[in-house]
C-alpha cells in the first residue's frame, strides 16, 4: 500500500506557476515540477475541495493551469470532524485570521489519516517550531500527525 499525500494548495501553485524572477521560489518550483513527473507515483494523492476553491481563484489561464492539475485527484471531505478539529490547531497555533484555510488544510489531512501534508507553506504548515504543538493537538484530539513535508523532503523517499 502506497502512502497517502494530502495535496496543498501551494504545491498546485508552484507547479504550475510562470518561472518566479525570485531564486529560491524558482528553486521550488522547479523541485515541485521534479517531485510531481518524478515522485508522485510512489504515493496515493488526495486533495479536498478547498483546495479546488483555491486553486480557481485568480488569473483565469493560472487557474486553469492549476484546476487541471488537480483533476482526477480524489477528494477528502471537509466535514464537522474537520471543522471543529481546524478550530483548535488555529487556537492551539495562534494562526492569524487569514491562515484559517491552513488550519483546514492540517486538520483535513489529520482526520482522513493521510501520511503526509505537501505544501510550500513554511509560516503555518511545514514550520519546525510548530511541529511539536501540531503533534501535541493531535495526539489530545486522538489523531496521529502527518507529516508534514515540502517536495524537496519527500522526494528522498522514492
Amino acid at each position: 500500500m502506497k502512502p497517502s499525500v494530502y495535496i496543498e494548495t501551494t504545491i498546485v501553485s508552484y507547479l504550475t506557476a510562470w518561472p518566479s524572477q525570485d531564486v529560491v521560489r524558482l528553486a521550488q518550483e522547479i523541485l515541485t515540477r521534479h517531485w510531481w513527473a518524478n515522485a508522485r507515483d510512489h504515493f496515493e494523492l488526495w486533495t479536498s475541495e478547498l483546495v479546488l476553491q483555491e486553486a480557481a481563484r485568480g488569473d483565469p489561464k493560472a487557474a486553469a493551469d492549476r484546476l487541471a492539475a488537480l483533476a482526477g485527484l480524489p477528494l477528502v471531505s471537509i466535514n464537522a470532524e474537520v471543522s471543529a478539529l481546524a478550530q483548535h490547531m488555529a487556537l492551539a497555533l495562534k494562526l492569524p485570521k487569514r491562515a484559517g484555510a491552513d488550519a483546514v488544510h492540517l486538520a483535513a489531512a489529520v482526520i482522513h489519516r493521510n501520511s503526509f501534508l505537501l505544501t510550500w507553506n513554511c509560516r503555518h504548515l511545514a514550520n519546525a517550531v510548530l511541529a511539536d504543538k501540531i503533534q501535541k493537538v493531535c495526539e489530545s484530539h486522538g489523531h496521529k500527525s502527518p507529516r508534514i513535508v515540502t517536495p524537496q523532503q519527500l522526494m528522498g523517499s522514492t
